[in-house]
């Protein structure tokens, strides 16, 4: 998967990684991709809601070894 913009969250725990998501986001412009690493569990559910709810289209997800990656196209 291609990606304009990777984000490091790994190590936080909610909220964290939806913060540094959205000011990640607001710094895009519409259609690019920001790719996000996680190791918090609960921020796959909570980055899908936010995606929805802002209009963002979740293209993918992916486990690799302990970290969670997300690819979100902004709307």
């Amino acid at each position: 998967m291609i990606s304009d913009k990777v984000l490091d969250a790994t190590g936080l725990a909610c909220p964290m990684p939806i913060i540094k998501t959205k000011k990640a986001m607001n710094e895009m412009v519409q259609g690019q991709v920001l790719e996000i690493h996680v190791t918090d569990k609960g921020a796959k559910a909570d980055l899908a809601a936010w995606s929805k709810s802002g209009g963002h289209e979740l293209i993918d997800t992916a486990m690799d070894n302990d970290i969670l990656k997300f690819w979100i196209r902004k709307g």
